[in-house]
Order: C-alpha cells, then structure tokens, then sequence
C-alpha cells in the first residue's frame, strides 16, 4: 500500500500540467488592408470562407479547447499566404505544431469539397464570353483557354523518390493548369510526380477526352511541348513566312495569360512557390485548396496584396518541341488561322 501511494504521489509530482493558452482572433486586430496581407481575403470575405467552411469544421465537442472554424480557417490561409513552417503559424494563435498540421489538413480537405463548384469547364454561355475576351486580345477566333504545367517544390518522399526529380533536378508535383482571360482556372490536374512530361498528363487526363469527343466547341493554346490538335494550337517550330512568324508572336502574347495566371496565383499563395514539406499526396489537397481560393479572389476581385502587386514571373522553361506528333486536321486548322490572320 505504501508503494502504490508512493508512485502515485511521483507520477503527480512529475506530470506536466495542462495548459490553455490564450488565443487571440486576429479580425479583433487587423483592418482590411492588413488582412489581405496577411490572410489573402478581406473581413467581409472571410466571413462568407468561414461561413461556407464550417459545416466541416465544427468539432462534436468543445473538449480540450476546441478550435473555433474561424481560427483554423484564419491559421490556414496564413500557412498558404506564407508558406511558414507550422510552428511559425501555429504561434500565430499559440497552438503546438501537430496541432496546426491537423487543422491546415481539415481545412484543405474541406475546401477540396468544394472543388466542383469553383473548378469546372465553362457552360456554352461561357465559352461565348471567353471566346470573345481572347478574340479582342488576339484576334484568333474560338479560343476557350490556355494550357501551361507548373511545378510545385516538395521535399524529397521516401517512396518512388525517383519519379519526383524533374528535368531541372529538383523534386515537385507538375501541376496542369487551364485558365481563361481573367486568370480564372477551370481546368487541374493535381496529382502526377515531376518527371511527368506536360503532353502525357495531358493525354492521360479527362479533359483531353472532353475535347477529342467535341465536348466543348474551341481551341486551347499550348506551347510546343504540347501536341498539334484540331483543338490545342501550338507555336510553328520554324516559321518560313511572315505571317507564320506573325502567328508565333500572337500565340506567344496570347498563351502567355496562363504563365501570368500561374504567377498571379504563387504570389498569392506562397506556400506553392517555396518547398512544402509534406507526403506528396497531401501537397496535392493543399494545391487543390489553394486553386478553390483563388478563383474565390478572382471572382470577388479581391486584390493582390501590396507589397505582392506584381505577378510572380514563371521560370523560363524550354521544352523540346513535339512537331512529331502533330496530326493533319492539327495543321490545317492552323493553316487556315494563320492564313486568316
């Protein structure tokens, strides 16, 4: 009996007492300005997120201090804003790390949800409106999208490393992005290693399907990494007249919203710029949950923030031209719009 009481006086003495810190809402601190910095959405903003948010983030019980749907969904869109450690945001509102990886997991997963709603390719009506945007910016007619990969750094993952290296000797995710005339993204493919080329991503996706089946009625512009299609427009590798070379310069110039899309969204969103030190299968939900938001931004033209007005600009990347795989109805679509011009 003696012993027991012993132990149990030890185990008091040397228990760690449980702590609740306080944690402070920052829509109490900052302004709008200072919270489009900071969290990308203004106050009114935030709260249609959070409102739209916290069916899947309510917890069943208010033990251990539970965290409110308003600060997991403000401790996220900080990590994405930043892409600091998880310690670092997690002292944002004095929550552990683990903690924060959890809650930064709940919320990604919960506006992946939400990905059928944001991201999806146009209705006919808007395929109209699209067409006519990229009509008065270019002048080639019937043009729905721009299509471009961009690769996202991941840490080195412990299983199929190999397959994550891409040509530049680094490790990502290529993420396949279509995008119209104001930056919006309709089109993702978030899910394939880095020694993925763009043209087999392509191939192998859904939306390729859609277009060869004369699911949606336009063209895409690529670049030469892609394949010559009767609906993906790709550059003349060597141009011998001059409204062949007329053609390069107004496919470069169009082409190149999707470049300054992808800009657009790593400023916002720092965390796809620098390493993100997760499984690859989670970098994918957090890619997917950043794309949701900033279509989010461009729909309610929240603008970028200050000190980030600037597009991101995209690495040059050359790629190796694919003129082999050009098929003839290919061809003679851009004859007949080269000869149109």
């Amino acid at each position: 009996m003696a012993r027991l009481i012993h132990r149990l006086y030890n185990d008091r003495a040397f228990r760690r007492e449980r702590v609740i810190r306080d944690r402070s809402n920052p829509l109490d601190i900052y302004n709008d300005e200072e919270l489009i910095e900071r969290f990308r959405f203004s106050r009114r903003d935030l709260f249609s997120l959070i409102d739209e948010l916290s069916p899947d983030l309510h917890f069943t019980s208010d033990r251990n201090a539970a965290l409110t749907p308003t600060l997991q969904v403000l401790l996220t869109l900080r990590f994405y804003a930043n892409g600091a450690f998880q310690n670092t945001v997690g002292d944002m509102i004095g929550i552990h790390k683990s903690t924060a990886c959890r809650v930064s997991r709940r919320v990604s997963l919960a506006l992946c949800r939400h990905l059928p709603r944001y991201v999806h390719l146009p209705t006919e009506a808007e395929c109209t409106i699209i067409k006519h945007k990229f009509r008065q910016a270019s002048g080639i007619p019937g043009i729905v999208g721009c299509i471009d990969g961009t690769h996202v750094l991941i840490q080195a993952p412990s299983e199929h490393e190999y397959l994550y290296v891409n040509r530049k000797g680094y490790h990502s995710i290529n993420v396949q992005i279509l995008c119209d005339a104001n930056y919006s993204i309709f089109n993702l493919v978030a899910r394939w290693p880095g020694s993925t080329h763009d043209a087999r991503i392509l191939r192998e996706s859904q939306l390729s399907n859609i277009f060869e089946a004369g699911g949606i009625n336009g063209i895409l512009l690529g670049d030469s990494g892609y394949p010559l299609k009767r609906w993906l427009m790709t550059p003349i590798v060597a141009p011998r007249t001059q409204q062949e070379r007329w053609y390069n310069t107004i496919h470069a110039t169009t082409r190149s919203t999707v470049e300054r899309c992808i800009g657009v969204l790593k400023r916002r969103f720092h965390c796809l710029h620098w390493e993100i030190r997760m499984h690859p299968e989670r970098v994918c939900t957090v890619i997917a949950a950043c794309i949701v938001l900033h279509n989010m931004c461009i729909a309610k033209r929240i603008p970028l923030p200050r000190q980030n007005h600037l597009p991101m600009p995209e690495e040059d990347d050359p790629v190796v031209p694919l003129s082999r795989f050009e098929d003839v109805s290919g061809r003679l679509v851009r004859a007949h719009i080269v000869d149109n011009l």
